[in-house]
């Protein structure tokens, strides 16, 4: 019963296999071909603007048969296939950077590739379990039927002429053991094909071992830095607000003994706790601005910028032209890139004067700072603009410097990010 069971299984799982091959290779000839000519076509017709158009129609139409092989080897063959697409830009519908990103992912080239190869051996490996079962069923059962019609000393599919009954009955025996072959190696071949898809349209290892080595180190950076942080505001807390708050307490305490025995020394030490709680809510303040400034978070990057050039003791030309507010996230990063960027022009570039122009393209938040100042800023020389790159590269940022000696100094920053609540006017000034 059980060899019953699993004979009809084999023989169910062939012919679907078959099914399936005829399916595959079909698609493979009568997809692949109009669609490579089509991607062809409309890559060399982008000069004329046409291909600005159809280019990405076509690229996505791949795309989609790229995903049904994907599905179709995951499904029939138990062969994962992983979509290595770069994400979609937000805004994404307007034609022209929908054709940089399709033309900028490596997969989408990957994708023409294979569609070319896909062709013949799509059709090879598609029509192969078929063939050998119709083969071999044809042997056995029509073979004996037709066994008086050859040509030219051929059967159907078997050579007849002159060999009677022992011909008739070696095709019977050759096709049952060509069936009993092709049943199981037919799953066999289709998953031959599946593999040749997945070796094609799988991300390249190298630039998944590249992008894990980026995101690990990246990421132990990010970690070290939030240490740093979380300490440094432990030591601000500890020696600053904490202790006037200490401070503030055993005078109010003193206050208290001393209100009945000498109400004016009493009076002395309020005045004095008054003052400690006051600077004592400063610090708290700066504390609090150092972690993420309320100018950030109520006015946008647009703002905190225009407020920060506004309290340096040197005149700085700000140049903002945002469409709309990046996450929370980000806009902090961009803003303490800024904030460090310019203590260093204060501190150690002997400028007269300093620009800041944010503006956004590409998907990608671009930072430029510059001064005219003595130039020879070194990346690597402190630890402010490496913390701003560690910074950065958490969201996958990048920060460039520009310094020669004389200057001027400019650094470049860019954060890739989408940008929501679009404003009407871009602003601009000088602090």
């Amino acid at each position: 019963m059980i060899d019953d069971e699993r004979t009809r299984q084999i023989i169910k799982t062939g012919l679907l296999t078959g099914l399936r091959g005829l399916i595959q290779a079909v698609l493979s000839l009568g997809a692949g071909i109009p669609l490579f000519v089509l991607a062809v076509l409309s890559i060399a017709f982008i000069p004329l603007g046409i291909g600005i158009v159809l280019t990405p129609l076509v690229l996505l139409a791949v795309r989609a048969l790229a995903n049904l092989q994907r599905v179709w080897a995951a499904e029939w063959s138990a062969v994962p296939v992983p979509v290595p697409y770069r994400p979609r830009p937000e805004r994404g519908n307007n034609l022209f950077r929908l054709l940089k990103w399709l033309l900028g992912d490596p997969a989408t080239w990957r994708d023409l590739l294979w569609l070319v190869l896909n062709m013949p051996l799509g059709m090879l490996l598609g029509l192969l379990p078929a063939s050998l079962l119709v083969y071999g069923v044809e042997g056995v059962v029509v073979a004996p039927w037709l066994g008086q019609i050859t040509f030219y000393g051929w059967g159907p599919f078997w050579p007849l002429e002159d060999w009677g009954a022992v011909g008739i009955a070696g095709s019977m025996g050759l096709g049952a053991a060509l069936t009993a072959f092709a049943l199981p190696a037919a799953p066999r071949i289709l998953k031959g094909h599946a593999l040749f898809t997945q070796a094609l349209l799988s991300p390249a290892r190298t630039a998944l071992a590249e992008r894990v080595q980026e995101l690990t180190e990246t990421r132990t950076e990010t970690v070290d830095a939030s240490a740093a942080e979380l300490r440094r505001i432990e030591r601000d807390l500890h020696d600053g607000a904490q202790a006037r708050l200490v401070a503030l307490s055993m005078n109010i305490g003193l206050a208290e003994e001393l209100m009945k025995h000498d109400p004016q020394a009493a009076q002395e030490l309020l005045t004095e706790a008054r003052s400690a709680s006051g600077k004592a809510l400063t610090e708290l303040r700066d504390l609090v601005r150092g972690i993420h400034p309320p100018v950030l978070a109520e006015r946008g990057l647009d703002g905190a910028v225009q407020a920060l050039a506004l309290s340096l003791p040197l005149p700085v030309d700000v140049r903002i032209e945002l469409p709309g507010r990046a996450d929370a996230p980000v806009e902090s990063a961009a803003y303490f890139a800024v904030a460090e960027m310019l203590a260093n022009v204060v501190k150690h570039s002997g400028a007269s004067r300093a620009w800041v122009q944010v503006e956004y393209r590409s998907d990608r938040l671009q930072l430029i700072v510059g001064d005219d100042g003595e130039g020879g800023a070194d990346p690597g020389a402190g630890s402010g603009m490496r913390g701003i790159e560690r910074r950065l590269a958490a969201f996958d940022g990048t920060m460039a410097v520009t310094s020669p000696p004389g200057g001027p100094t400019v650094v470049t920053m860019e954060l890739p990010c989408a940008l929501s609540s679009p404003r009407i006017s871009p602003s601009s000034g000088t602090g």
